[in-house]
C-alpha cells in the first residue's frame, strides 16, 4: 500500500529534480501544487519493440523510460490471458494508488474493436491493463523485474519512473502503443 504521505514527498523531490534539470519554457510548469515545476505531458506513446515509454508534449520528448510488457510481447492483445500487451490508440484513465504494484493507471483497453475480435474468436478480450511499478511484494529480484518482460500484459516500470509518470499525466491522457 502507498501512503499519500511518500507520493507527496515523491512528487516534491521529482519536483525538485525537474526544476534542476527542465530546459523548457516556464509555461509549460505546473506550479500550484506538490507537482510543482514538473512539465505535463500531453499524450504517452509507447513502443513496444524499444521496450520504451515517452511522456510527450506537443510533439518533442519530455521524458523516456524503460518498460517491461507482457510475457508474449509480440502481436496486438487477443484475448484474456495471452500475456500479450495491446496495441493501438487508448486513453490513461482510473488511477490507484493501492493496487498491488507501486501506483497503476489504468489504459482504457478493450475497446470496441477489442471487444468484437475476441468475441468473434469466442473469448472475452481481457481488461485491467495498466502501467504500473513493480511488485510491492516482489517475488524476484529487481533486477529480473527491470530485464525481463514479466507482466500479464500490462506495461510495467521501476518505481521511480512510475512516480514521475504519475505526476506528469493528467487524467485522459491519449496512449499509442506501438508494435
Amino acid at each position: 500500500m502507498v501512503h499519500r504521505s511518500v507520493v507527496l514527498l515523491l512528487a516534491a523531490f521529482s519536483a525538485n529534480l525537474a526544476l534542476a534539470e527542465s530546459n523548457l519554457p516556464s509555461s509549460a510548469l505546473v506550479s500550484s501544487t506538490a507537482e510543482a515545476a514538473l512539465p505535463m505531458a500531453d499524450s504517452v506513446l509507447v513502443r513496444k519493440s524499444e521496450r520504451k515509454l515517452y511522456l510527450m508534449r506537443q510533439g518533442e520528448i519530455l521524458r523516456t523510460y524503460k518498460v517491461s510488457l507482457g510475457a508474449r510481447p509480440e502481436g496486438h492483445k487477443q484475448y484474456e490471458g495471452d500475456y500479450r500487451t495491446p496495441e493501438g490508440k487508448y486513453r490513461l484513465t482510473r488511477r490507484n494508488p493501492n493496487s498491488e504494484y507501486f501506483l497503476s493507471i489504468q489504459i482504457d483497453y478493450p475497446n470496441a474493436e477489442d471487444v468484437a475480435r475476441a468475441r468473434k474468436m469466442g473469448l472475452k478480450p481481457g481488461g485491467a491493463i495498466m502501467i504500473h511499478g513493480e511488485p510491492n511484494v516482489p517475488k524476484r529480484s529487481r533486477d529480473y523485474y527491470r530485464n525481463v518482460d514479466w507482466t500479464e500484459g500490462c506495461i510495467a516500470v521501476s518505481n521511480s519512473d512510475m512516480v514521475e509518470i504519475w505526476l506528469m499525466t493528467p487524467p485522459n491522457t491519449p496512449i499509442e502503443i506501438a508494435p
